[in-house]
């Protein structure tokens, strides 16, 4: 039992459909790749903040 086909995937494509609707598939659609473009910059920036932590000394370094 490996991937569906092509003829499988329109068929859940459909069914899919029919059950929730086309209007709330793609809002759903839109809010989810909103989440995830906005999980990505929340790392991104997290990264750019640990880059630029070494560089300034802490009390704790200074306190050595």
């Amino acid at each position: 039992m490996g991937l569906p086909s092509g003829f499988e995937w329109i068929i859940i494509l459909v069914i899919i459909i029919v059950l929730f609707g086309y209007g709330r598939i793609g809002k759903t659609m839109g809010e989810l790749g909103s989440g995830l473009r906005a999980f990505k910059d929340g790392l991104s920036s997290d990264k750019d903040k640990k880059e630029d932590e070494p560089k300034e000394a802490t009390d704790e370094t200074k306190a050595k």
